[in-house]
């Protein structure tokens, strides 16, 4: 007989079924005893009255696996309208040592520290189970919103041998007796492959070593990396990025549909970096918005425009790396953005520089050597159109999204400066 999955079941009334999951909860009454059994899309009750039945429910825990057979029957105050009855059960595996806590309780009561230590047991309850379904939606409607625009998806190494972009905020290991370092980001190799396909992305992790240890930062994060070739300027890149966060979305509304999502407006309001100090009452001379700025902003954008995202362009260029393009009318500054989502920065883009003596003038303005960039400038010798991109980390837009105050929260196995484990 073929397994049934829970979600399943209405479809299947009045038939003999088989179903296989984890024992969620056991009610045990006097006459009848409710065994409710938990899979990937939900929960399924089961009724037991045959007493040498109803001995073999009471010797299991909470977790155990088991396979059940049974008829189902319609039941308006069961999961899913049906449950099953005439059940045999039968455990698949040992019998489970309950976790520390109470997974058939609408919230887990255990602190987030107790949560990740028993990571694989905690990330069963819906609740923490739920953002990684969002997670997987969202990166589906990543993908799916690049792919009919000419984008191709790219690979790119996570093991690097010269710590270019920052070189104290990466992670050191050795290469076969060599010094090499997790990357940061793709961002050096995503603009080579703009010179190949013209668009790409990638989807994977980065490293910083910086040493956070707050409610959004992480160690290793999923990167949702984009390059697109022959800009006109960074608006280009804006409009790209509106149109893949509407995709993903709408793919996290079809698939999952939790409560409070967003509409993204047609255009998304927008502000210059200097009007956004204004707007949070900074410092006129400050080089970067601080997380009370960004609130005051998200604040603006809901109170003026009705939207939970807001662009900020035209940081300074001493606060932005040295790729980035600078406003042809004011080189102070940049054609750059951040996006603000609900008062917290989201995703950094920009145009970047694509002619080799302005990356050359540009290092030499910051003191840097040539050598550790040769590979990557060698392509600019080469020829480069114009280009820009942006990146969006994954577990802060599922955080946001759902109102988790912690980005751990929504990360199935969080790095952060201290935990290495699970």
């Amino acid at each position: 007989m073929q397994r049934i999955h829970s979600a399943h079941l209405p479809a299947h009334a009045g038939q003999p079924v088989r179903i296989a999951g984890w024992v969620h909860r056991r009610r045990l009454l006097k006459s009848v005893t409710f065994l409710i059994v938990r899979d990937a899309t939900g929960l399924a009750q089961v009724v037991v009255t045959d007493p040498a039945v109803r001995e073999v429910v009471a010797r299991l825990t909470e977790e155990t696996v088991v396979e059940v057979t049974g008829t189902v029957v319609a039941n308006d105050t069961a999961p899913a309208g049906v449950e099953l009855t005439g059940p045999s059960v039968r455990a698949l595996g040992d019998t489970a040592v309950p976790p520390p806590f109470d997974l058939y309780r609408p919230a887990l009561t255990a602190t987030l520290p107790t949560q990740l230590d028993h990571a694989a047991v905690a990330l069963r309850h819906p609740r923490r189970a739920t953002p990684l379904r969002v997670g997987a939606a969202a990166t589906a409607g990543f993908r799916a919103a690049l792919d009919p625009a000419g984008f191709v998806e790219v690979h790119t190494p996570k093991v690097v041998e010269s710590a270019t972009e920052s070189g104290a905020n990466v992670f050191a290991l050795d290469w076969f007796g060599r010094p090499a370092y997790l990357a940061q980001s793709p961002q050096f190799y995503k603009q080579l492959l703009v010179g190949v396909f013209e668009r790409v992305y990638e989807v994977g992790p980065v490293f910083r070593a910086e040493p956070h240890d707050t409610a959004r930062h992480l160690a290793q994060y999923t990167s949702l990396d984009v390059e697109l070739g022959f800009v006109a300027d960074h608006r280009d890149v804006m409009a790209v990025l509106r149109d893949t966060l509407a995709g993903m979305l709408a793919e996290v509304a079809g698939r999952v549909s939790p409560e409070g999502l967003p509409e993204i407006p047609a255009r998304i309001p927008e502000l210059h970096f200097r009007e956004a100090l204004a707007v949070a009452g900074a410092d006129p001379g400050g080089l970067d918005l601080a997380p009370a700025d960004e609130r005051a902003v998200g604040q603006w954008g809901v109170r003026e425009h009705g939207s939970d995202f807001v662009f900020v362009t035209g940081y300074p260029m001493a606060k932005r790396p040295f790729y980035t393009h600078p406003d042809p009318a004011d080189p102070a500054y940049s054609n750059s953005f951040d996006l603000i989502f609900r008062g917290v920065e989201l995703v950094t883009g920009g145009q970047r520089r694509h002619r080799y003596e302005d990356y050359v003038a540009a290092l030499a303005a910051a003191g840097e050597p040539l050598d550790p960039y040769r590979s990557y400038l060698d392509a600019f010798r080469h020829g480069m159109p114009p280009h820009g991109g942006f990146a969006i980390g994954l577990e802060r837009f599922v955080a946001q999204l759902l109102g988790a105050g912690n980005v751990r929260e929504v990360a199935a196995f969080p790095r952060d400066l201290h935990r290495l484990s699970p």
